[in-house]
């Protein structure tokens, strides 16, 4: 492997290159092809589609739940129903869209801004995709049949627990749970092992972009606090259906623990939503601005310190329980304090539009969006970090209407990128006269409606309730949350139409719109599947601004077996070559096995041993070779 200028590699030589890569790389035709790729822009897509579509389900049991509560007595739904549609609501958003659709964003775009050719092991991360369908279609059968889970998207137990909550509805929740936080700490693996050992010669560790050194930190995050979710909806499964005892005081369990377990999952999953976010935003603001993010050491250390101080804050979620008034204070003084890189955060973005030339496009109207309604959000999150405060607006509308704002704040970044990305996606352009629109009703949407909350919550609303009497005098400020949530549907209404439009008759898109400066704009909209001809050599930061007129490439990689680049962890400097394995139905087979076998669970330990045997069949044929694919390792092999 060498680095040579382009102006060595004559265009004859270029196009026979693509053409045999392109055989190498190609996905089977037909719908064995479809089931069995494992390129990461397929898969990745296919997450974000995925997410999406679960996104409109939730923003429609959003609707449901706004047309109860916009009048006072309203019959449209009864407590049983609503409370389904809740919880089903919150764990949508939560678990199928927000956390999936950022990882989505991550294995999409990461190995193309790192010069990548593919993630790190490509056969997981198509396993880690049909786990966390399994997950969000077994949530929506169990809503559809009414055995939606109706505790609520935390599952406070003892409510959740057997006592409390017989027939299978907790347990479709803790299974769902289950296989979505296998996708995402497959995902975060995927993620972290493609930027420390897939960088494009040149891309050392001070060098890697700013989304992509977001989605590292969330990376980390994810498997440093999925693992307790999961421990906790497995200690849920095992009371509910084995009879084990940890949450159950007579028994010598603990219901306080549950909290414990979720919250310290639960509050870092804000910022494993938000990390991401800021990554994007910082994407937007230096491609709109032309000009570097100010304060890149900066922007990188706020993202650390956040990932970190994100782990010391969910007593804030449990200031009215039992928790020590000395303990608690701490958890004060560390919410407080994880503004201070947020803060760092805005004005290093301000700073760049400062001394940049922003274009206004809709990409950057919804980067001004995020400030400002993360801000708003941000301000009433140090309010519930005083204590006093939050005993007093605990469990209120206050606190709905807070974490809607930090939650729908980071929605923001991502419509951005979608107006940012979709010509790479799709080599079409979005139009911006319906994104305008889009971005305007859309942002008085979300302020129309969660701004009211703020007074229901100091007006005594709670949360959770599924109707309300008159004499309470909620019912005005409801009405007009109400009516936000029609302006929010409408904006959702005009995105879809904007992108079937544009899928059908928009403009086609150059390869690089926006003069952009990181290297997923080098090659090709829509990416080949290769994704590059030559991996590039990074001589900047900004990887397409800092080139020098040479723009030297790397060669040496074969072309008729699937070769990958592997760097150096700091310097990315070419260390060797990797196989990358062609694409099967075998990680199909295997998330069938798992779920078989955690959906038996539901209904007899039986499940276990018969789904074990599944998973195992599935494992024993993920692991053994095919012909082809042994027969290109040895060659590989005898001439890596």
């Amino acid at each position: 492997m060498r680095a040579v200028s382009p102006s060595e590699v004559t265009r004859a030589d270029d196009q026979a290159v693509r053409e045999e890569l392109e055989r190498t790389w190609a996905d089977r035709p037909g719908f064995i092809g479809w089931l069995s790729t494992t390129d990461h822009k397929r898969i990745g897509l296919r997450y974000m589609i995925t997410a999406f579509t679960f996104f409109l389900l939730g923003g429609l049991n959003a609707g449901l739940m706004r047309l109860q509560l916009s009048r006072p007595e309203n019959d449209f739904l009864g407590p049983d129903a609503y409370n389904q549609i809740f919880t089903v609501h919150g764990t949508t958003m939560m678990f199928l869209f927000a956390v999936p659709m950022m990882h989505a964003i991550g294995l999409y775009f990461v190995p193309l801004m790192v010069g990548a050719r593919n993630v790190a092991y490509p056969r997981m991360n198509a396993f880690g995709y049909w786990v966390y369908l399994i997950g969000c279609l077994l949530l929506y059968a169990g809503l559809f049949t009414n055995t939606g889970p109706d505790a609520g998207w935390f599952s406070y137990v003892p409510l959740a627990g057997p006592e409390y909550s017989p027939g299978k509805r907790s347990d479709v929740w803790a299974q769902t749970i289950t296989f979505t936080e296998i996708a995402g700490l497959i995902a975060a693996v995927e993620i972290i092992v493609t930027v420390f050992k897939h960088r494009a010669p040149g891309m050392s560790l001070n060098r890697i972009p700013l989304f992509v050194w977001a989605m590292l930190v969330m990376s980390f995050m994810t498997i440093y606090a999925m693992p307790w979710i999961a421990s906790a909806s497995l200690f849920l499964a095992s009371d509910r259906l084995i009879g084990t005892h940890f949450f159950n005081p007579a028994e010598g369990g603990d219901a306080l623990l549950w909290q414990h377990l979720f919250w310290f999952f639960g509050h870092p999953e804000v910022y494993i939503i938000f990390i991401p976010a800021t990554g994007l935003v910082s994407q937007l603001v230096s491609a709109f601005t032309r000009r570097e993010v100010f304060g890149y050491t900066a922007m990188v250390l706020a993202n650390i310190s956040q990932g970190f101080l994100a782990f010391g804050l969910w007593v804030h979620h449990m200031f009215t329980t039992t928790v020590p008034q000395l303990g608690s204070s701490f958890f004060t003084a560390t919410s407080a304090m994880i503004a201070i890189p947020a803060g760092i955060q805005i004005f290093c973005w301000i700073a760049t539009i400062w001394l940049g030339v922003p274009r206004f496009r809709v990409a950057f109207l919804f980067v001004l969006g995020f400030v400002i309604v993360f801000v708003t959000g941000g301000l009433s999150g140090v309010m519930i970090a005083s204590v006093p405060f939050d005993t007093q607006v605990h469990d209120t509308y206050f606190i709905v209407a807070h974490f809607h704002y930090v939650l729908l704040g980071s929605l923001f970044p991502f419509f951005g990128a979608l107006y940012y990305w979709f010509p790479k996606l799709t080599g079409r352009m979005l139009s911006e006269r319906l994104g305008k629109w889009h971005f305007a009703l859309f942002f008085i949407g979300v302020n129309v409606t969660f701004f009211p909350m703020h007074f229901l919550g100091f007006a005594g609303m709670p949360r959770r309730v599924y109707t309300y009497i008159a004499e309470t005098g909620w019912g005005d400020l409801n009405l007009v949350a109400s009516a936000g949530a029609v302006v929010i549907v409408s904006s959702v209404g005009v995105l879809l139409v904007n992108v079937l439009r544009s899928l059908g008759s928009g403009a086609p898109a150059p390869d690089d719109p926006w003069e952009a400066e990181s290297l997923e704009w080098a090659t090709a909209s829509p990416p080949p599947s290769y994704a590059f001809v030559h991996i590039p050599v990074v001589e900047g930061r900004s990887a397409l601004w800092d080139r020098s007129a040479q723009r030297p490439v790397v060669t040496g990689l074969r072309t008729n077996v699937r070769d990958t680049l592997v760097t150096t962890l700091v310097d990315a400097i070419p260390d060797s070559r990797h196989y990358d394995p062609r694409p099967t139905t075998k990680p199909l087979l295997a998330a069938i096995g798992i779920g078989v076998t955690f959906i038996a669970l539901m209904f007899t330990p039986w499940g276990l041993p018969v789904g074990s045997v599944v998973v195992l069949i599935g494992m024993i044929a993920w692991a053994w070779p095919d012909r082809r694919s042994y027969a290109e390792q040895v060659a590989y092999e005898g001439h890596a």
